[in-house]
Order: structure tokens, then C-alpha cells, then sequence
């Protein structure tokens, strides 16, 4: 049921200049940053052959980056995406083994047009999770 690793993602203050070094230093293919107004968020996604780092900045105070922020100034890893092949069917699944969805539960459209959804980080050891649909 679990897919691949899509992405880690790391909260920043300035998504565009924390991937720059990932092109400068080691050739890798960087996204443009794209707003995603749902989320509170700007992203810049760095594409390597196996998977990708995503940089998230926050959009407007309110962001829960933003939120991340103040409690990491520095920045840090902010989550980790698998992919699914079915999100509902493996919503379905974690809820029945105990798992929280993060917010109403209702897949949104993640930052490559695809259905995620956020589980808490106290059911999977401290590590907030995003699932997206394959």
C-alpha cells in the first residue's frame, strides 16, 4: 500500500535561496517557486533521480509554516510524502488502525496537483506524515 518516498520537505524562511545550493553545488534541477494559497505555502521543489526535496516558505502570517517557524528559526524538516495508490482507501485503512487525518479529512490538492492528506506526527513517531495519491 505504501508507495515511494515522493519528498522531504524543509521549512525555510526563503524557499527560492535555500535550493539554490542544490543547483550550484550539485547540478540538480530546481523547480520555479509556485504559491499554493489552500496550503499557506510557496514551493520550490529540487528534483533528484529518486526522489525530491521540497522547500516550503510560508505564505502570510497565518501559514503553519510560518507557525514552524517561530518554534524553528533555523528552519528544519518539516514532513515526509509517500505516495498511495488509492488516498481514501489507505485514509480508510490508518483510521481503522488508529491513525489521526489532520484537518477535516478530505484529501486537497498538494503541490503537484494530486490528493494529499497530513497525518499526525504522534501516530507515526514524531514525524509528520503527507500521503499523495499516486
Amino acid at each position: 500500500m505504501l508507495g515511494r518516498l515522493n519528498h522531504v520537505a524543509i521549512a525555510v524562511k526563503d524557499a527560492e535561496k535555500a535550493a539554490k545550493i542544490y543547483g550550484a553545488a550539485f547540478g540538480a534541477e530546481i523547480s520555479a517557486a509556485v504559491p499554493l494559497p489552500d496550503h499557506g505555502v510557496i514551493t520550490v521543489f529540487v528534483n533528484l533521480p529518486n526522489t525530491k526535496v521540497e522547500f516550503l516558505q510560508p505564505l502570510g502570517e497565518t501559514s503553519p509554516i510560518a507557525k514552524f517557524l517561530e518554534r524553528n528559526a533555523d528552519g528544519g524538516i518539516h514532513h515526509l510524502c509517500y505516495e498511495v495508490a488509492d488516498i481514501i482507501a489507505t485514509r480508510d485503512l490508518l483510521i481503522a488502525e488508529g491513525a489521526r487525518v489532520l484537518g477535516d479529512g478530505q484529501p486537497k490538492i498538494g503541490a503537484h496537483g494530486k490528493p494529499v492528506l497530513f497525518l499526525h506526527p504522534k501516530d507515526f513517531s514524531g514525524a509528520l506524515v503527507e500521503i499523495e495519491q499516486a
